[in-house]
């Protein structure tokens, strides 16, 4: 697999628990369920709460749990991981709405201005993002407070809360079973999360294409009307305001670009980066991150066939999002580079901030500037990638991608 993950990086337990189920499998054993009628029954059963709202959620769930069973060639650990990440999500749904029902404020609060980072992945998104939200006027969804939004934070507590501790802990498990993933993409419970997450509990979301290789629900997923998981993003992000509320909302995903149509009918006044890099870079950086991510999951990944796969679907998710941007006003709109974003980033910053005529305060610019003084690209190791061990091939990317070079290059230089 090239510099990705494979068997024998996996520490001595975690390979001793994937041989072991693997002999259970060959005497018929086959590990947790993953069925949707079990794990929404013991979802319920767990939390003592029988409204998961809208039902629309359980297509996605269906569609996952088959993709899982029969593509992801799942590993011991992996279907542990698989059936305790489902069960947790259906968990986390059923507290938000019933936490939603007993605090109409919630429902009362106003999304205004959200700022939306999308474009490939590995094409600086990340980054923006944890500048973005060094700026004590922005709000950003921490990843602790994703993981674990019931009750909503509170601003009081918000840097010392409890759970910031449990979610770091949970989140350390990540690069024991997927070592060298710090280095590709940074975990910490403090750092800004993508809406991936928040859309995790919907069931519509790219989160489990980053951790498994489920192409029939990716498929499925890219062909959706994508408005009530958008919904669903809209409440999550008024759960986590309502006791901790800033101007507004900075926030990010690549998903974002087959859902620009989606998006903007939720967030009439929403306002988005879209970065740009050339695709043969940005898709095999992104093929060596699930790479090594999936291969915690599983003893199966193999790397050329992960760079064709994502090119795909990226092409599809590339096209339709400048399909859907052609329809929407062109202000809302901003495009940077990812060179400018590595080489200038404050420029990039100054520049989005002027763009939509943001105020950028002397102390936000002075956190942004400290934070990348302590946060170096290669903090956690040196990324180090090659397309062909992926199976990416320069004609092929060249192709499924011209119409986007043709109407981007400018900011792929």
């Amino acid at each position: 697999m090239g510099d990705s993950k494979d068997a024998a990086q996996q520490a001595l337990y975690i390979r001793a628990v994937n041989r072991c189920g693997a002999l259970l499998a060959g005497a018929g054993w086959r590990g947790p369920r993953l069925d949707a009628a079990n794990l929404l029954s013991r979802a319920r059963r767990s939390t003592g709460l029988e409204d998961f709202g809208d039902p629309r959620f359980e297509a996605g769930l269906q569609v996952l749990v088959e993709s899982l069973q029969s593509e992801a060639r799942l590993s011991q650990i992996g279907r542990i991981t698989a059936a305790l990440l489902l069960h947790n999500l259906l968990c986390v749904r059923l507290r938000l709405l019933e936490c939603r029902a007993r605090r109409p404020d919630i429902a009362a609060q106003p999304i205004r201005r959200p700022l939306f980072i999308t474009g490939l992945p590995r094409t600086g998104t990340t980054i923006l993002h944890e500048l973005l939200a060094q700026d004590p006027a922005l709000r950003s969804p921490a990843s602790w407070e994703v993981a674990r939004p019931v009750p909503p934070p509170t601003a009081d507590s918000y840097e010392n809360d409890g759970r910031i501790a449990f979610v770091g802990r949970l989140l350390g498990l990540a690069e024991q079973l997927s070592p060298g993933l710090q280095a590709i993409h940074a975990l910490g419970a403090r750092l800004p999360q993508e809406c991936v997450y928040l859309l995790a509990s919907c069931f519509h979301s790219e989160q489990f294409a980053y951790m498994f290789d489920v192409p029939r629900y990716r498929e499925w997923l890219l062909e959706q009307d994508m408005a009530h998981a958008y919904r669903w993003h809209h409440d999550f992000l008024q759960h986590l305001q309502v006791d901790c509320a800033r101007e507004r909302w900075v926030l990010k995903t690549p998903a974002h670009l087959g859902s620009l149509a989606a998006l903007a009918a939720q967030y009439p006044d929403a306002a988005v980066v879209w970065t740009h890099r050339r695709p043969l870079q940005a898709v095999a950086s992104f093929a060596s991150l699930t790479c090594t991510l999936r291969g915690g999951f599983s003893d199966g990944v193999v790397a050329a066939a992960t760079g064709p796969a994502e090119l795909d679907f990226f092409a599809g998710a590339v096209a339709k999002g400048m399909a859907e941007r052609a329809a929407l006003e062109p202000g809302r709109f901003l495009d940077v580079g990812f060179s400018a974003i590595c080489t200038r980033p404050l420029e990039v910053i100054e520049a989005i901030y002027t763009h939509w005529e943001m105020p950028l305060s002397d102390e936000a610019h002075r956190r942004m500037r400290d934070y990348l003084g302590r946060r170096p690209p290669d903090l956690y190791g040196e990324h180090r990638y090659d397309a062909a061990s992926f199976g990416i091939e320069g004609g092929r990317v060249d192709e499924s991608f011209g119409d986007y070079a043709r109407r981007f290059g400018e900011w792929m230089n």
